[in-house]
C-alpha cells in the first residue's frame, strides 16, 4: 500500500452530515471507511470530533455496521478520549479534568445571570428549556429563525463574561467554556501527538464546527455540500474544499481531491 504523503498525517472530521447521515444505509459510505481504514493503514490517526456524547456516538457507529473506528474522538465539543480497544476509549488526562473544572467555575460565576436570563427567554420565546451534565441552559427553538433571536439574547446577557461561548447548531444551542471547543481539542491531540496544522485535514459542516475549520488548526479544510453557508464561507475564505456532494461522499470526495 502507498504511503499517504508526509504532509498528511491527521484527520480530524465532524460525525453528523459530515461522515454520517441518518436513514441511509450504510450511515456511513462504505468507500469512506475504506479510505479512513487506508489512512490508519498508513500512520494517519483519525478523529471524530462531534457534540455528541459517548452514548449517543459509539450506539450510530453499532448501527451503522462500520468497519473502522477513531483513535480519539472529542464529544461534546470538548471532551477527548483514545482509543485503546476495538470499542474502548479512555479520557485524556489531565485535559477533561481540567475541561470539567473551567466548566464547573464558568457556571458557577454565571449563576445569578442565567436565572435572569432563563427568566427572560421563557417570557419571551416559545422554545424548549433544560439543562443537561454539559451545560446549565439548553435551548431547542421552534425553527433557524427563532433561534436567531434567541442566540442574539443569550450572546447579549454572556458579553459581561468574556469566558463563555455559546455552541450551536442549527436550532439547538448551550453554553460552554471558550477556552474548550473543536477546535483546543483537536489543538491538545496534535500537541500529544507531535503533529501540526500543517499536517493536518478538518472536515465539517455545521456552525459547531467552525471553531476547527480554522488554518490555526488545520492546513486542509473539507466541507461537503450539504454544509451550512457560514461553513462553506469560512472553508472557502481559507482556500478549503467545497465538495460536491453530501456528507460522507462529500469529505470522501474532499480527501481525494486533496491527494489525501
Amino acid at each position: 500500500m502507498s504511503p499517504v504523503p508526509a504532509k498528511v498525517r491527521l484527520v480530524s472530521t465532524d460525525f453528523d452530515g459530515t461522515i454520517h447521515e441518518d436513514f441511509v444505509r450504510p450511515g456511513i459510505p462504505a468507500a469512506l471507511q475504506r479510505k479512513l481504514s487506508a489512512l490508519q493503514q498508513s500512520g494517519v490517526t483519525w478523529v471524530i470530533n462531534t457534540g455528541r456524547d459517548m452514548v449517543s456516538l459509539m450506539q450510530s457507529l453499532e448501527q451503522t455496521d462500520i468497519r473502522v473506528r477513531p483513535d480519539y474522538v472529542v464529544l461534546v465539543e470538548r471532551e477527548i478520549f483514545r482509543r485503546v480497544g476495538p470499542s474502548q476509549f479512555v479520557p485524556v488526562e489531565p485535559w477533561n479534568t481540567g475541561c470539567t473544572q473551567a466548566h464547573a467555575g464558568l457556571f458557577r460565576i454565571l449563576g445569578p445571570q442565567l436565572i435572569r436570563l432563563k427568566e427572560h427567554l421563557r417570557q419571551t420565546y416559545e422554545a424548549h428549556y433544560y439543562e443537561d451534565t454539559y451545560s446549565p441552559i439548553c435551548v431547542v427553538a421552534q425553527d433557524n429563525r427563532q433561534m436567531d433571536e434567541i442566540e442574539l439574547a443569550v450572546r447579549t446577557s454572556m458579553r459581561p463574561f468574556p469566558s463563555s461561548q455559546i455552541v450551536r447548531n442549527s436550532i439547538y444551542l448551550r453554553l460552554a467554556h471558550r477556552g474548550y471547543t473543536k477546535g483546543t481539542a483537536l489543538a491538545e491531540i496534535q500537541r500529544l501527538l507531535g503533529i501540526t496544522a500543517e499536517h493536518t485535514v478538518v472536515a465539517g459542516d455545521h456552525l459547531n464546527d467552525l471553531p476547527m475549520l480554522d488554518p490555526i488548526y488545520a492546513r486542509y479544510l473539507i466541507s461537503p455540500h450539504n454544509s451550512v453557508p457560514p461553513v462553506q464561507t469560512q472553508v472557502r475564505l481559507h482556500g478549503g474544499y467545497l465538495a460536491s456532494k453530501t456528507a460522507g461522499m462529500g469529505t470522501l470526495e474532499g480527501l481525494l481531491a486533496l491527494g489525501v
